[in-house]
């Protein structure tokens, strides 16, 4: 038996920006967590704090975090959009093979 000579040029696995930046979000916002919680006169403080909070604070912060999270969705985005035009600009630019010799 002979094996096909064809050789098929392939892509390289396209990098999940979203994925890095959901996780880089994710990972310094529990850095910041248990940096503030692993010492008890800060944990103390942030008990304060939230005890004290009004009803227009705990809306602004609410409102702040969806806006945060939506500017990240919206930047993951982008750049997937870019990631596809690229990619999409260098298949056109790519060479089709001729039909094989036999």
């Amino acid at each position: 038996m002979s094996t096909p000579t064809t050789t098929e040029t392939t892509t390289r696995p396209r990098t999940r920006w979203a994925a890095i930046i959901w996780g880089l979000l994710f990972a310094t916002i529990a850095a910041l967590a248990l940096g503030q919680l692993a010492d008890s006169s800060r944990r103390a403080t942030i008990a304060d704090a939230l005890m004290t909070m009004t009803p227009t604070t705990t809306t602004a912060i609410i409102l702040l975090t969806a806006g945060v999270l939506l500017l990240v969705g919206g930047a993951a985005g982008l750049i997937r959009r870019a990631q596809r035009k690229l990619a999409a600009a260098s298949d056109h630019r790519r060479e089709v093979p001729g039909p094989l010799a036999e």
